[in-house]
């Protein structure tokens, strides 16, 4: 199976009805779900009828005990301790279903003393970008991917958010890349543009580079080839983007493990994006 270390929370999912307007009443549609980009890749791999582990911390309180029982209802192996308070992510999705997040962590970041047993059956790691800045998580998600690698299999990196890139810089995602030994590495169009021409195959060590251009084609880069363009599926009535970059690493990551070539690992990545967006704009759609 495939792992996933780092944020298990509730997203607050506001799509707007019109154009804010600002100190007065904006019309929008607000829903809650189960989110967080470790926990959104597991659970795609769960919808797919593959098993994939959570490793992460959430809070000791009802909030928290009912995201874990949603994750294992999605067919989630747990690795999963408790305390704190639940964190909660703002989704604001504007009317062609872009996203801008308001984010409050809270627990996600607090996982500390990681355990080896967490690896145990664990082919490939993944770890967002997002579960390699704020301590202890940063540190505890460091030290599994060492293991990992330690133990002869891979690790996977989603860069995650281009904000995040430009705070802490891209020699520093570039240090953190290398470091971990990623041999996947996901990006978005935003997210290759923050680090330029530095994500590269030679750059780092022939990791093999998916970059997502959202509806468009993803971009395979692999080691002595030339760039890739593969098709996204097409979608109709897009309303939700959230959780489909998650789910086209899952497909991917389960595809690598079945034996696919690349080409048809990125296909199988589009497919369980194109699920994760269907289901996304259905729910909300529906309110």
């Amino acid at each position: 199976m495939f792992a996933a270390v780092g944020d298990l929370v509730e997203d607050v999912v506001v799509r707007l009805r019109e154009q804010v307007n600002v100190a007065s009443d904006t019309r929008a549609t607000v829903i809650r779900r189960r989110g967080g980009s470790a926990a959104n890749a597991v659970a795609a791999a769960g919808r797919a009828g593959t098993t994939a582990r959570f490793i992460g911390q959430v809070g000791d309180d009802a909030l928290g005990r009912s995201l874990t029982a949603e994750l294992t209802a999605e067919g989630a192996d747990l690795a999963v301790r408790r305390g704190g308070r639940t964190g909660t992510i703002i989704v604001m999705v504007d009317a062609h279903g872009e996203r801008t997040m308001l984010t409050d962590r809270a627990a996600c970041t607090k996982l500390d003393d990681p355990d080896p047993m967490w690896l145990i059956d664990v082919d490939m790691l993944h770890v967002p970008l997002y579960s390699l800045v704020g301590e202890p998580l940063a540190s505890s998600a460091t030290t599994l991917a060492h293991w990992q690698i330690q133990r002869g299999y891979g690790v996977s990196v989603d860069l995650s958010s281009a904000a995040i890139i430009e705070q802490i810089g891209r020699d520093a995602v570039m240090d953190i890349l290398l470091d971990l030994g990623a041999r996947v590495i996901f990006a978005n169009e935003l997210e290759a543009a923050c680090m330029g021409d530095a994500l590269a195959p030679k750059n780092l060590r022939g990791a093999i580079i998916w970059v997502k251009h959202g509806s468009g084609p993803a971009i395979l880069h692999v080691p002595g080839d030339r760039p890739v363009e593969i098709p996204a599926n097409t979608i109709a009535k897009v309303t939700d983007t959230t959780g489909a970059g998650d789910a086209f690493a899952a497909g991917v990551l389960i595809a690598m493990e079945q034996g696919y070539n690349f080409v048809q690992a990125t296909q199988r990545g589009h497919k369980l994006a194109a699920a994760a967006v269907r289901l996304a704009s259905r729910t909300i759609n529906a309110r």
